[in-house]
């Protein structure tokens, strides 16, 4: 009689030993997820710091400068959608690979450039595998983490790095330009990849493929050359007016390609991007969240590292030491929003209160001027502004890929990728136009020949840019309090391990 005893008890602990090793096992797997996305993101801005010592070193034009940015972010944001369809197909594993293989070559050919050409070849070829890895990386995420609370944790941290990373990028790309060289900002990504690569080898299983259904050639082409052209339009309007033909005429026509390109899924027989998986309200609200985020959050890491450093006269390195607190903010709000306070809750409640979080700061933020300190005059809103952003980041980015089907769940996953890179072009662009204006305008009533004058007109144009950012995301909470669902506890405790008819 003690025999089946021994061995039932025996049979326990080996059940209990398996369930603690594959629980280690998905947190392993989130570490090199996280370094992949980080990789991903604050390669965005990295290469922003390094830019004036690469342009001396390659000897390329101010009006050439923009190119070693913009090529990277129109690869990476035109083919979002097809790195999501690729890895449903071809399997999220061997994908994720690939992209952190390739972005690993390209950055070592970036890193080593002898001109111009070379180097933004290398930045355009960078986002073209940076497009493959990021959809695979989040739908990794989705179909590791199928517990309730787990993935709530899971989505808070890989939140908060998506979050955190571009000021992440500022302050590496400072230390790396101004102590190694403008080249380990592109070298520094070698290291990334190739722990994130033999970690992902080791740890991740690989998927079955979709041997029913094919690559949307026509959806490809629509959406990629879509995508493109509202991208780049957006860009061009940096240093374009927008009554540009080379602005509007490539808006108008990237417009034209996504309604053709919507046009086209509805009759596809293996659509690029099935359209039932915007027909979830949770999921079309939080891709618009996300869209309003990235053109929000420009305002705060772009035209407040103008002015730290134009002003308050920052050094690159001091300057990403200043958004660390920001960072930590986003990590906090994003962890504890996403395990204790979206359960309890919901979307329609989180979402709208870390919009309103965010408009607050950036409010704040306008009240700055060449007599303010970090302490007492930046910090603070930095703090509440990335509060903000924490919690709209990681409850979207769950809310966008829960209860969706393994098979589309890399498309679901591009398209958060998709809205935020979309959303940071139409932010940058826009925002650097009323910047431009209010700035030419305060100079226009002044004698511009003092050095405080230009720095007042500076203030007045980064103040405009606080405002209208402070407006994206009070439009984005009303928007989100109207689009969410109503909060069910009961449905957020099935939500791990049923699925949807997306």
């Amino acid at each position: 009689m003690s025999l089946p005893a021994r061995t039932t008890a025996g049979t326990t602990q080996e059940r209990g030993f398996t369930s603690f090793l594959q629980e280690r096992r998905r947190w392993w797997i989130l570490a090199i997820l996280g370094i992949a996305q980080l990789m991903v993101v604050l390669d965005a801005t990295i290469v922003n710091i390094a830019l004036p010592s690469a342009q001396a070193d390659l000897g390329f034009s101010d009006s050439s400068r923009q190119w070693v940015v913009t090529a990277y972010s129109l690869a990476f944001g035109s083919l979002l959608l097809f790195g999501g369809r690729v890895a449903d197909l071809f399997g999220r594993k061997i994908t994720f690979l690939t992209g952190l293989s390739g972005f690993a070559a390209a950055s070592a050919v970036g890193g080593a450039a002898n001109g111009f050409e070379m180097l933004v070849v290398a930045r355009a070829v960078q986002g073209l595998f940076g497009a493959l890895l990021a959809p695979a990386a989040l739908s990794l995420l989705t179909t590791t983490f199928t517990d309730v609370r787990e993935r709530g944790r899971a989505f808070g941290i890989y939140g908060a790095i998506a979050g955190a990373g571009g000021a992440v990028g500022l302050l590496l790309g400072g230390v790396l330009t101004e102590h190694l060289s403008w080249r380990w900002t592109l070298y520094i990504n070698i290291v990334f990849a190739v722990v994130a690569l033999i970690g992902g080898a080791v740890l991740l299983q690989r998927t079955a493929r979709l041997r029913a259904s094919a690559l949307d050639v026509p959806g490809t082409v629509l959406a990629s050359g879509g995508l493109f052209c509202v991208v780049y339009g957006f860009a061009n309007a940096e240093t374009h007016a927008w009554s540009s033909v080379t602005t509007w005429g490539f808006l108008v026509l990237g417009l034209l390609l996504l309604a053709t390109f919507g046009w086209w899924q509805t009759r596809a027989a293996h659509p690029l991007l099935p359209l039932r998986i915007l027909l979830d309200r949770n999921r079309a609200a939080s891709y618009l969240s996300m869209l309003i985020v990235g053109a929000g959050i420009f305002g705060v890491s772009l035209f407040l590292t103008y002015y730290l450093q134009q002003v308050l006269g920052y050094t690159p390195v001091r300057t990403g030491l200043a958004f660390l607190p920001m960072v930590g903010s986003i990590m906090l709000a994003s962890t504890s929003g996403s395990t204790l306070l979206g359960p309890r809750f919901g979307a329609r409640a989180l979402v709208p209160l870390g919009m309103i979080l965010a408009a607050v700061g950036m409010l704040w933020l306008t009240a700055l001027d060449t007599g303010s300190a970090y302490t007492a005059h930046v910090l603070p809103p930095l703090i509440v502004t990335g509060l903000g952003m924490g919690l709209v980041i990681s409850t979207a980015m769950s809310q966008a890929t829960s209860r969706v089907q393994p098979e589309v769940s890399g498309a679901a996953s591009a398209m958060v990728n998709t809205a935020q890179q979309v959303g940071g072009s139409l932010g940058t662009a826009l925002l650097n136009t009323l910047v431009a204006a209010a700035t030419a305008s305060y100079l226009s009533r002044r004698d511009a020949s003092g050095h405080l004058v230009k720095a007042q007109a500076n203030i007045a144009g980064y103040a405009t840019a606080y405002r209208w950012s402070a407006l994206f995301f009070v439009v984005g909470a009303v928007l989100s309090a109207v689009l969410y669902r109503r909060h069910d506890p009961a449905e957020v405790e099935q939500s791990g391990s049923a699925g949807d008819s997306a």
